[in-house]
């Protein structure tokens, strides 16, 4: 497999968008989002990943985001956390900042490929490039994905770990053995407002009472007000750091 940016390999954009990830259609709209992926091969081509099947030319494996934004010094990693880095890295290219951290935003592996190892790859190819264009830190506001009761508060689940010390969710496990280290809690870090005519569409749920509503491999609840017809998911995430030896 071979692992490039797209600003090397301009010819894999349409395979960039075109590869199966298994993220749930209500992650598709975030408002933040929507912005950054209509941007991000215009704006941000070296700062994307692309894993090529050696045996299937110009078929995608697996595929990686990351944007660079300025944190002032002093500053913590921001409580708005995915969300936050994009705004940052958005605002940042508008203003000419000068960058100084890199955030990874998606790391996506084929479903049919997920399991073999492929994400924590990713990873390192992510932490590797960070370096190679000159930054000394990779955070991600990471996505917990083994997460089964969406009550329980991310200060807690984050922290919990198995006898041999590492977390228990598969995901942070990852990003701690490739030297990542929990920074902290980003406790909005992905903000999804909707009517509820939209969230029944995203999740197949009725959405037809006031009150929390708890949707398949979201972390927190959603929040629902029917008279008012809205619904607005909050999800925490968190924040890891990977020094990158520059």
């Amino acid at each position: 497999m071979h692992i490039t940016t797209l600003d090397q390999r301009p010819d894999l954009v349409s395979a960039l968008w075109d590869m199966p990830t298994a993220w749930p259609e209500f992650m598709r709209h975030d408002p933040i989002s929507n912005l950054y992926y209509g941007l991000a091969v215009q704006e941000w081509p070296e700062f994307i990943l692309v894993a090529e099947d050696p045996d299937e030319p110009g078929r995608l494996l697996a595929k990686g985001h990351s944007v660079p934004f300025l944190l002032p010094e002093g500053d913590e990693l921001p409580v708005d956390g995915w969300d936050g880095a994009l705004r940052r890295a958005l605002r940042g290219r508008v203003a000419g900042d000068k960058p100084n951290i890199v955030s990874a935003i998606e790391i996506a592996v084929r479903p049919d490929r997920q399991g073999t190892g492929l994400s924590a790859i990713m990873l390192a190819a992510m932490r590797d490039n960070a370096a190679r264009l000159g930054f000394a830190d990779l955070v991600a506001p990471v996505r917990p994905n083994g997460v089964k009761d969406p009550e329980e508060p991310m200060t807690v689940y984050a922290y919990r770990t198995r006898p041999d010390g590492l977390p228990v969710d598969p995901w942070l496990r990852v990003h701690v053995r490739a030297g990542g280290v929990i920074e902290k809690i980003a406790p909005r870090s992905m903000v999804i407002p909707g009517t509820c005519a939209e969230w029944r569409d995203w999740t197949g749920l009725p959405f037809d009472a006031t009150g929390p509503v708890h949707v398949p491999t979201a972390l927190t609840p959603v929040h629902v007000d029917v008279e008012h017809d809205w619904a607005v998911y909050v999800e925490p995430n968190v924040w890891i750091r990977h020094r990158t030896g520059v």
